[in-house]
């Protein structure tokens, strides 16, 4: 009987700098399922790659005095890239795709002009502002500030002639996949792209380039190169043979699950499926949009340079540890804020004191009362039954959360397992049954239920901690037969006289204090800018014109078209609800200001923003300073106060 196939990507990654911690998240997350669906014997295709054409590469390569494919091929191929971060991350993908790949240029010619021929790309001319870093052309009602509405960076105006996809021709059929509530998850994401993209009106999109000559010509326009949403969304399919001759999988494979960041959900889930339809082909199975790693409520990214370097941790943590910490510690779906305590944290709790700990004591009362070995005879007693059962439930509530791809939640019902181990031996206290000849075949069977249940553990966490598993497997004893899904939860599986070996600490106890202190000496924290000077005096009088008063977030959410702006609905005391727009969508997500405390100015004159009158200014402190490289970034920090305080107190 043929093995159910299971095809997995990530995105592919934009090499115009090293990848941080955040794209290791992604991939982290991507190569467990991919190795959950291996271990319960599907026949697994898990692809990423690289994204590695556009203006952004060219100009970068231009700075370096370097041509564009050394640039990328610097960034991916050499030494500490990308391919290097993958093989330290321990990930198991199958393939790796990269969009300057001979059999990919081929391919996505082959896209464009199938698209063209059918007459779903016409030939027009593109006129609007253009932001050079996200590579997008905006319209003016779409900035914010006069900037890009994405990056809040200067834009400029661009007019060329250009080829455009009829993307307004799926909006339809795209709805109604959105609408089937199987097709994107987290559900949360689908409202999302219904409200602000699809019923606004979807306009065609611009897939071709003549401003710069970093991409894939087109074959039969030359001076026109196709442009990132044709030549990068194609990877998914080119690379399993669609339209070449290199792989001859696409049938065998397609359609794709694919895992993304949220920030990219449109282009997968609006764009890539009409693209498909455009092209007579299935649709992806499903598009997963997994949150952000965050750092104080800012989106971790290498232009704002708050990024954390994976290499660093896992040269002092471990990569097993890191890769648990990633997908134990934060929902996935939803944004995690990271810092150095919560990874040292978890380790210490998790993996030190309940996993290491239960396979450290296990291991270590085998070799104390039994050599090592234990005998061949049983004695069942109470609390065993519970541990028996448990080890059922949690490979079936496992599986059903491993399916969904709520690994943090696979990761609970296994760590429930662990605990309920550590219980049981404390309620059947070994030590004392040690001082018993007569209770020696109890003690055995008390420390052969333990192993069963580590075995049962180890099988679970083999996804997340590959690794280490490997080598507690071999502490307890189970060899190849041992360690397969088939044997999860079921008990008897180890040889009865079976043998261990206590060996090396899995995961010993980090000092968190002298650990933060080596991670700051790495040169991981920049230095702040000094402050700027203070302005010049006021009057008393003139600094009671303002109104500043405290108020409470009723509401808040994303203004359509706008990645930037935030609009709240306050309580201001005074009984009517007031409109406040902020800038400030980079740094926070509406999720975690509704129901704070912040300050106001309310007398401020109001103002049009997106079409939307902002009725004040709420009050934040920015912190600016400069990355290693040299680049100013800001973080910003809105000023939240106590719950103590009441609604409408002023600011005197």
């Amino acid at each position: 009987m043929a093995k159910p196939t299971f095809y997995i990507t990530t995105p592919i990654y934009y090499p115009s700098d090293k990848l941080h911690i955040g794209h290791t998240y992604c991939t982290v997350a991507t190569d467990a399922i991919a190795r959950y669906k291996r271990l319960i014997g599907c026949d697994v295709m898990f692809l990423t790659g690289t994204d590695e054409h556009g203006q952004k590469i060219e100009e970068k390569a231009k700075e370096a005095g370097v041509t564009p494919k050394q640039f990328v091929d610097r960034i991916v191929t050499g030494e500490g890239g990308i391919l290097d971060l993958w093989k330290l991350m321990n990930i198991s993908n199958d393939r790796f795709v990269r969009t300057t790949d001979d059999y990919h240029v081929l391919s996505v010619q082959r896209i464009f002009k199938k698209m063209y021929e059918n007459g779903d790309i016409y030939k027009g001319a593109y006129k609007g502002k253009y932001c050079t870093p996200c590579e997008s052309f905006w319209t003016e009602s779409q900035l914010v500030d006069g900037k890009c509405p994405d990056c809040g960076r200067p834009v400029h105006d661009a007019e060329e002639e250009a080829y455009f996809f009829r993307l307004s021709k799926y909006a339809k059929p795209v709805q109604e996949l959105l609408e089937t509530g199987t097709f994107l998850e987290p559900a949360s994401r689908v409202n999302e792209m219904i409200n602000n993209f699809i019923k606004p009106g979807l306009e065609d999109l611009c897939v071709s380039r003549t401003s710069f000559t970093w991409g894939i010509p087109v074959d039969f326009d030359p001076g026109h190169v196709v442009y990132v949403w044709v030549d990068a969304l194609s990877n998914y399919i080119t690379a399993m043979g669609y339209l070449n001759d290199t792989y001859h999988d696409y049938e065998h494979y397609w359609p794709a699950h694919h895992i993304v960041g949220k920030e990219i959900v449109r282009f997968h889930s609006i764009i890539w499926p009409a693209m498909l339809m455009s092209l007579g082909e299935p649709l992806p199975k499903k598009v997963y949009g997994h949150g952000w790693l965050v750092i104080d409520g800012g989106k971790m990214s290498k232009s704002k340079g708050n990024v954390v370097d994976p290499y660093l941790l896992a040269e002092k943590f471990g990569v097993d540890a890191l890769r648990f910490f990633l997908l134990r510690t934060f929902p996935f779906g939803s944004d995690g804020n990271f810092s150095n305590e919560l990874l040292i944290g978890t380790i210490n709790s998790d993996l030190a004191n309940a996993f290491g700990n239960l396979v450290s004591r296990t291991t270590a009362m085998v070799e104390k009362y039994f050599g090592g070995t234990l005998p061949a005879e049983r004695e069942a007693g109470e609390f065993d039954e519970d541990l028996r059962q448990l080890q059922v439930e949690t490979v079936k509530k496992y599986q059903t959360q491993m399916e969904a791809f709520q690994l943090h939640l696979a990761l609970d019902e296994v760590f429930k397992l662990i605990g309920r181990a550590n219980k049981y031996i404390d309620e059947t206290a070994p030590w004392i049954l040690a001082k018993d000849e007569n209770k020696k075949t109890r003690l055995a069977t008390v420390l052969y239920n333990l192993l069963e249940a580590i075995r049962t553990s180890l099988i679970l966490l083999t996804p997340f901690m590959p690794e280490t598993c490997e080598k507690a497997f071999a502490q307890i004893g189970a060899d190849e037969t041992a360690r397969g899904w088939e044997t999860a939860g079921c008990y008897g599986v180890l040889p009865l006289q079976v043998s261990v070996r206590k060996g090396e600490t899995l995961f010993p106890r980090i000092d968190m204090a002298k650990m933060l202190d080596e991670l700051e000496k790495a040169g991981k924290k920049p230095e702040a800018e000094p402050a700027k000077p203070v302005l010049p005096d006021v009057t008393i009088d003139q600094f009671a014109a303002c109104d500043m008063r405290v108020v409470k977030i009723l509401k808040c959410e994303a203004v359509k078209k706008s990645e930037k702006l935030l609009r709240f609905e306050l309580d201001d005391g005074s009984g009517t609800p007031r409109q406040i727009l902020s800038g400030i969508h980079k740094f926070y997500e509406p999720e975690q200001l509704v129901g704070k405390k912040v300050l106001a100015i309310l007398n401020l004159p109001p103002r049009k923003m997106m079409g939307l009158d902002s009725n004040g200014m709420l009050l934040s402190a920015v912190k600016e300073s400069t990355d290693q490289e040299g680049k100013k970034k800001e973080e910003l920090h809105l000023m939240i106060v106590s719950d103590d305080v009441p609604v409408g107190a002023q600011l005197c």
